[in-house]
């Protein structure tokens, strides 16, 4: 593995991962794995990040679901329950279901999982989180302790204030910076930039650094990267910032190490405290992990 660049980061600081997969190929619900990402068409299994996370002193991370079946959750919590790395767990539910309220109340019962993620990206009606069915069960969450993870892209964030303001006790986090449109270096665009100001004003609104050198692809850096992650927190604050790897879709234009060393290059600026928030204490917090 790369050798890490020198830090100043305390042996005492807890480290996590706030976005990370695990897959089985053979199990045959990872659709959206196709011949374009060919790259990561293969088994990601807890053995394979293991390395990583002990060679980088990552403490605990949070898997997130990366299939819209049940039988992901199930993939996941026994993941969870044979690997103590796994803080968390933000599972998957069908939240136009009529049997949503159960299978809600079901994963409210999982003590390890912390939260739920609709793949809002692959809805064609931008406002579909804005329907009544599914405003009620989002409502649900506060009292069941559940979380939202909010997979998102630029033309989601008018709807995702709507639903800020609406349901202000909701505890929300934006993945991958809602995937701003910086591919081979293109600059953020005003509706990006505008639409995360406005989020950022509301406090239950929580935002993750991950996924950013998928949306940039060949040839990122943290240079290229300053003026997406400066914006972010700048905004949110390293206050309601988290670091995620998005492993192993990170792969398809890099390694966990060279991310890993890129938001420490990213985020030497900032007082020990403040990285402090972003590489661990913003997810222990926001997912509520021991």
């Amino acid at each position: 593995m790369t050798e890490l660049k020198s830090s100043t980061l305390s042996d005492k600081q807890m480290i996590i991962d706030a976005h990370h997969h695990l897959w089985k190929i053979e199990h045959g619900i990872y659709d959206w794995i196709g011949d374009e990402i060919s790259g990561i068409r293969r088994d990601y299994q807890p053995e394979h990040l293991q390395p990583y996370l002990s060679h980088l002193k990552i403490d605990k991370t949070i898997l997130v679901q990366a299939a819209e079946t049940l039988k992901e959750n199930e993939l996941m919590l026994d993941a969870a329950e044979n690997n103590s790395f796994i803080g968390g767990v933000v599972a998957w539910v069908d939240l136009l279901s009529d049997t949503c309220a159960s299978e809600l109340d079901f994963l409210a019962s999982k003590p390890i999982i912390k939260g739920i993620r609709p793949v809002l990206q692959g809805i064609d009606d931008t406002n579909w989180i804005l329907r009544d069915e599914v405003m009620r069960n989002l409502s649900s969450l506060p009292r069941l302790n559940l979380r939202f993870d909010a997979l998102i892209q630029p033309r989601h964030l008018n709807a995702m204030e709507t639903l800020a303001r609406q349901i202000p006790d909701l505890s929300v986090v934006i993945d991958h910076g809602a995937k701003p449109i910086i591919k081979n270096g293109q600059a953020p665009d005003q509706q990006w930039l505008e639409g995360i100001a406005k989020l950022a004003e509301y406090p239950n609104i929580y935002c993750k650094i991950s996924g950013l050198i998928t949306e940039y692809g060949a040839g990122w850096s943290a240079k290229a990267l300053q003026p997406v992650t400066h914006h972010l927190l700048d905004t949110f604050s390293p206050k309601r910032i988290m670091w995620g790897s998005d492993w192993p879709v990170l792969e398809l234009d890099g390694s966990y190490t060279q991310w890993f060393s890129c938001i420490l290059e990213l985020i030497t600026d900032l007082s020990a405290q403040e990285q402090k928030r972003i590489l661990g204490e913003t997810a222990r917090e926001f997912y509520a992990i021991e």
